[in-house]
């Protein structure tokens, strides 16, 4: 991808690469849906700021580079199978006002790097996989249980689910095979301890069969 500022500081990468056409546009023609009706657009204006493709099949994990596309107010790649982390690189999205990233197959964390989304009044990571602490600060103090419903994995602040003590806890297979091995060792100590023992009674008991016969009972 190109590098997203030109020299005056604005989006390069909505400007047209030549001089048949205004500035702020793409040679390039696009059809937008909007309310239901298609438009073809002769020229992609850089008042699109947003991004939707919800909805569709797309696979794979979101790029790092989508934090390049810092003039971004709005992203929704919902309604996907899309996998792998949300990438911190959305920290760079500075501008961005709501993101939607939705039943999909998403992993893993919560970046921290998204409370520096300071800009951002809607969020829907709901229907994924995620796991861990939710960030906690900023805007993520706003948001409220539908944001995150849906990820079992999830626990913290606005969800009534604490994050303490948790973690893996071992199977029940692995504590039962560490007490057995545990019960071994000590049925082996007291076996070993109790024959060196009888050992040494016997020898004492050798000289009389009276007093061996005391022993016995001792």
């Amino acid at each position: 991808m190109m590098d997203p500022h030109g020299e005056d500081g604005s989006p390069e990468y909505m400007k047209a690469p030549t001089n048949s056409y205004p500035a702020n546009s793409y040679q390039y023609s696009l059809v937008v849906t909007w309310k239901g009706f298609d438009y073809e657009l002769q020229g992609i204006l850089t008042i699109f700021s947003s991004i939707h493709l919800s909805n569709n099949k797309f696979e794979g994990e979101i790029p790092d580079v989508i934090g390049k596309l810092s003039s971004l107010k709005g992203l929704n790649l919902s309604h996907n199978n899309l996998t792998g982390q949300i990438p911190p690189s959305l920290e760079n999205l500075t501008n961005l006002e709501w993101l939607d990233l939705s039943s999909n197959k998403l992993a893993g964390k919560i970046p921290d790097e998204l409370v520096y989304l300071t800009q951002l009044s809607v969020l829907n990571l709901s229907n994924n996989h995620l796991v861990g602490r939710i960030p906690q600060g900023n805007q993520f103090n706003t948001f409220g249980n539908g944001s995150y419903e849906g990820n079992i994995g999830l626990c913290g602040f606005p969800l009534s689910k604490s994050c303490d003590g948790i973690g893996i806890p071992p199977s029940s297979f692995q504590e039962k095979d560490e007490l057995w091995r545990f019960d071994w060792r000590v049925v082996v100590l007291g076996y070993g301890c109790g024959v060196v023992f009888g050992l040494l009674m016997g020898i004492s008991c050798l000289p009389n069969r009276k007093t061996k016969m005391v022993c016995v009972f001792v």
